[in-house]
C-alpha cells in the first residue's frame, strides 16, 4: 500500500450546502501536488445531508473517508478525532465552509518542507464579518497573550498544517475541554505562518455564533492561565487597603466631631452590592476552573464514533463504533 503523505483533517456540522464544492477544490488542490494523500471528514452530528453526501464522495474516491460522530461533540472534538486518525506525514486542518482557502495548502506544503513543523494560516483581513466580531476578536487574541506564558499567535484560527511529530505529541494531551491552537503553541517546535485574506462563507450559517465564541474563548483562557484566580488575591488586597483607610478616615471624623454625610440606605446598599458583586464574580472563575477539574476526573472518551467509511490506515484512540 502506498505512504499517505499528506492528510486532510475537514471537520463538518450541517455543511451540505457547499460540501460538493469544497469536497472538488480539495481534490483539485491535493491532486495536483503529485503525492498520496486522504482526505479525512468529521461528521460532527449534522442535522442536514452532510452526511449521506459525504458518503457518496467516499464511494466514488477511496482517498476520501468519513468518521461519523454519535452525537455533536463540538469543533475541537472533531478536529482531535480527525488528527488521532490521520496516517499522513503532515496533517493539515480546515474547515469545511471555505472561508479558508484550499489553494494555501500548496505555500503550507512547501514552508513544511522547508522544515517548519508547524505552518499556520494568519488571517490579514476578514470579510463578510461584523465590526463587532472583528473587534471582539481582535481583542481576545491580545488579551489572552497578556494572560497566558505561552505565546498565541494573533489573528489565527485552526487552519493549519503540523507534522506528524505534532500530531503524537499531542496525543499525549487527553484534557476534554480542548484549545487546539493553544495547545499547538504550548508544545514548541519550529513555527510559522502564511497570511491570507479570509472570505465569507460561501453558504449557508456560521457554525460559531457569539455563545460558543465565547466558551471557546473561555476555554482558551481557563486552559492556559489562573491569572484569573489571582484576580481574587489582588481584589481583596485592593478592597481590604481601602476599607482599612476609610476606617481611619471614619475614626478621625469622630475623633474631630466631622459631619462628613448623613447616614443613608443608598450609599449602604451601594457598598453591600459591590462587596456581593466581586465575591460572586471570583465564585464564578473558580466554578469555573472546578468544573473542568469535574470534567477531567470523570475520563469519559472524547469524541465517540458510531461509524467509519472508508479504509483507515490508522485507527486512533480506542472508542466505539466500527467500518
Amino acid at each position: 500500500m502506498e505512504t499517505i503523505r499528506f492528510s486532510l483533517v475537514v471537520p463538518v456540522f450541517n455543511e451540505e450546502e457547499v460540501l460538493p464544492i469544497t469536497n472538488q477544490r480539495l481534490l483539485d488542490v491535493m491532486t495536483s501536488l503529485g503525492e498520496a494523500f486522504e482526505i479525512i471528514y468529521i461528521n460532527d452530528g449534522s442535522r442536514d445531508r452532510s452526511g449521506s453526501i459525504i458518503r457518496t464522495f467516499c464511494k466514488a474516491d477511496s482517498r476520501i473517508k468519513l468518521l461519523e460522530f454519535s452525537r455533536n461533540f463540538g469543533h475541537q472534538p472533531a478536529i482531535t478525532a480527525g488528527m488521532d486518525h490521520a496516517a499522513g506525514q503532515a496533517i493539515i486542518i480546515i474547515d469545511a465552509d471555505l472561508q479558508d482557502p484550499p489553494e494555501l495548502i500548496g505555500p503550507m506544503i512547501e514552508k513544511w518542507r522547508q522544515g517548519f513543523d508547524v505552518v499556520y494560516g494568519r488571517r490579514r483581513a476578514r470579510e463578510g464579518e461584523t465590526w463587532f466580531k472583528q473587534k471582539t476578536a481582535t481583542a481576545y487574541y491580545r488579551m489572552l497573550n497578556r494572560l497566558t506564558d505561552v505565546p498565541i499567535p494573533v489573528d489565527v484560527g485552526d487552519f493549519r498544517l503540523i507534522d506528524v511529530r505534532v500530531r503524537d505529541a499531542l496525543l499525549d494531551m487527553p484534557e476534554h475541554n480542548r484549545y487546539v491552537r493553544g495547545l499547538i503553541s504550548w508544545l514548541g517546535f519550529s513555527q510559522t505562518d502564511v497570511q491570507f485574506v479570509r472570505a465569507p462563507r460561501l453558504a449557508g450559517k456560521t457554525k460559531y455564533p457569539l455563545r460558543k465564541m465565547v466558551k471557546l474563548g473561555i476555554d482558551g483562557i481557563t486552559s492556559f492561565s489562573y491569572k484569573p484566580l489571582k484576580l481574587g488575591i489582588g481584589l481583596g488586597i485592593i478592597l481590604s487597603i481601602f476599607s482599612f483607610l476609610f476606617l481611619i478616615f471614619v475614626f478621625v471624623a469622630r475623633l474631630f466631631d466631622l459631619v462628613i454625610m448623613e447616614p443613608g440606605y443608598a450609599s449602604l446598599m451601594c457598598v453591600i452590592l459591590f462587596f456581593f458583586g466581586v465575591t460572586m464574580i471570583m465564585l464564578g472563575i473558580i466554578g469555573e476552573y472546578i468544573g473542568r477539574i469535574f470534567e477531567e476526573v470523570k475520563g469519559r472518551p472524547l469524541y465517540v464514533i458510531s461509524q467509519r467509511v472508508g479504509h483507515f490506515a490508522r485507527k486512533g484512540r480506542k472508542t466505539t463504533g466500527g467500518d
